[in-house]
């Protein structure tokens, strides 16, 4: 009898112990991962991405989010885990999607294509890491394009690498070189500081700020000893620069750089953005205003650029950009004011001609501003041989229609392909001439007068023949063959100050021969 009563005894014991544990079991369920049933419901209930055609970019199928156009815009679209958005608009807009409510992005998908299929077709002959593309509707700030490389595909996600989720034209930070150049000569116009025929000495070397605490800076490429305001563009002169901005006394070109939207964020209501560095106001010493006035010792986004140059196609007028349709973030302002800061455009139109077998398109004024600038590292110095590869400009520069900005980062010059006019430019250029051909927009009627190298006679044509291209958009496009490449001027930094000077990086930005009209330059 006694044996049966502990035989008894160690069964129940063996029984709550089975059911503790079924208990506990199910409770950690409850705790720690979401009954599928739930799951389920919560997904099947979630709106839909759209692109501003109607292009379905997430929605919810039999309990599941689908991505039906794989990589296009993954980067911008995020991805869903069980029960919320983890990246892009999945995060940035969870409460609304959870509400069913269905977002509209103002990206055009066929733009976006083009965009992704540039990065990825030109970067891995660089020998870049990523890139990134800016497509602005010139008018209304919207963001046609936001393109990131390398790709990524939300519906695998966990085979990515976080690095490959993130939106690089909003979020990667680098200092964008010589696109900034074209900002501070138009500061400085507007100013009426100079005027595009404004005569300077342009030694290959200058030491710029005190004795104690200047450097030397250089230009990479020969050019004349003296050069205009239009020749410091196109020869990318960062010594030109310099006297360009002693012009711009104490912090006057650190408030137009906020102006342009560097230093501030770029304001795209819950999706995350970053912003840059621009130095303080007690740093701004003539070293530090010199440096930035070429674009390094400062930094910005894609997007910052893309805004940026899109007041110069907007003549004057700081646009915000727009990336969900129906939203209101950010304020328009004036940034230049003065009808001489309009002359930036032809300016920027010599200095692409310069270089139109990579970034013109025959038929098409098209303006712009390449850069070549030698990477930062960890350590605050700068790495050989590793660059970043920029542009930004537009076309049909009376009235703009886009504003495109390019970056590749970590482009190797090993691979001979890594200068803005040989990587970055000739991305701009696929992408504008594939919106051209898109919306079947017909070449510009260019009358006599229009010229590279002399932007009075390219402003005076621009204001004789400007109706042509500001009203005419139904008929169809012709692409201009590119004329063939000329071969870039040798790329090297400066050298090294002698006597115990600090020499600060040159901005590398490289130029092409001579042309008939003996303006030559990037």
């Amino acid at each position: 009898m006694e044996v049966k009563i502990r035989q008894r005894a160690r069964l129940l014991k063996t029984i709550a112990a089975l059911i503790f544990l079924g208990l506990a079991w199910g409770y950690a369920q409850l705790e720690w991962s979401t009954p599928s049933s739930l799951s389920h419901s919560v997904v099947q209930g979630r709106g839909s991405i759209l692109a501003a055609d109607g292009t379905v970019l997430a929605s919810s199928v039999g309990g599941e989010r689908h991505y039906p156009q794989g990589p296009l815009a993954g980067q911008v679209v995020g991805m869903m885990g069980t029960q919320k958005g983890l990246e892009g608009i999945e995060n940035a807009y969870n409460p609304q999607l959870e509400s069913g409510q269905n977002i509209t992005l103002t990206l055009n998908p066929r733009i976006q294509a083009q965009a992704e299929a540039a990065l990825a077709r030109r970067i891995p002959k660089s020998g870049g890491d990523s890139g990134a593309v800016i497509v602005l509707e010139t008018r209304t700030g919207r963001i046609l394009a936001d393109a990131s490389y390398p790709p990524f595909d939300p519906n695998h996600w966990r085979d990515y690498q976080p690095s490959d989720w993130r939106n690089r034209p909003l979020l990667d930070v680098f200092e964008p070189g010589s696109p900034i150049k074209g900002l501070t000569v138009a500061a400085a116009l507007n100013e009426g500081a100079l005027t595009p025929e404004t005569v300077f000495d342009t030694p290959m070397r200058r030491y710029v700020g005190d004795k104690s605490s200047g450097s030397t800076i250089g230009d990479a490429v020969q050019h004349p000893a003296k050069l205009t305001t239009t020749g410091v563009l196109r020869y990318s002169s960062n010594v030109g620069i310099s006297h360009v901005v002693e012009r711009l006394p104490g912090t006057k070109l650190r408030d137009y750089l906020l102006a342009y939207g560097y230093g501030t964020d770029v304001d795209l209501g819950p999706v995350r953005t970053e912003t840059g560095v621009l130095q303080n106001e007690n740093k701004w010493d003539p070293l530090v205003r010199t440096t930035s006035g070429f674009g390094q010792g400062m930094s910005g986004t894609t997007l910052q650029l893309a805004a940026a140059y899109n007041v110069l196609a907007n003549d004057g007028l700081y646009i915000p950009p727009k990336l969900v349709e129906g939203s209101e973030y950010g304020q328009r302002r004036e940034v230049l004011t003065h009808p001489q800061a309009r002359q930036i455009k032809p300016m920027l139109q010599t200095a692409l001609e310069g270089i139109h077998h990579a970034a013109g398109i025959n038929g098409y004024s098209c303006a712009g501003k390449t850069g070549t600038a030698q990477m930062a590292g960890d350590d605050g110095r700068y790495m050989k041989g590793q660059y970043n590869s920029t542009y930004a400009g537009f076309c049909q520069t009376v009235d703009p229609r886009i504003t495109i900005a390019v970056m590749v980062h970590g482009a190797k010059e090993a691979s001979g392909v890594y200068q803005g006019s040989t990587l970055a430019a000739p991305i701009f250029q696929e992408v504008s001439a594939g919106i051209i051909s898109m919306w079947g927009l017909p070449p510009e009627e260019l009358p006599d007068g229009y010229s590279v190298g002399n932007p009075a006679a390219v402003q005076r044509a621009q204001e004789e023949g400007g109706s042509t291209a500001a009203t005419a958009t139904d008929s169809a496009a012709t692409e201009g063959t590119a004329a063939e490449p000329a071969t870039p001027a040798e790329n090297a930094p400066a050298a090294p100050a002698s006597d115990g000077e600090n020499t600060a990086p040159a901005d590398t930005d490289e130029t092409v021969p001579a042309t008939a009209s003996g303006a030559a330059g990037e």
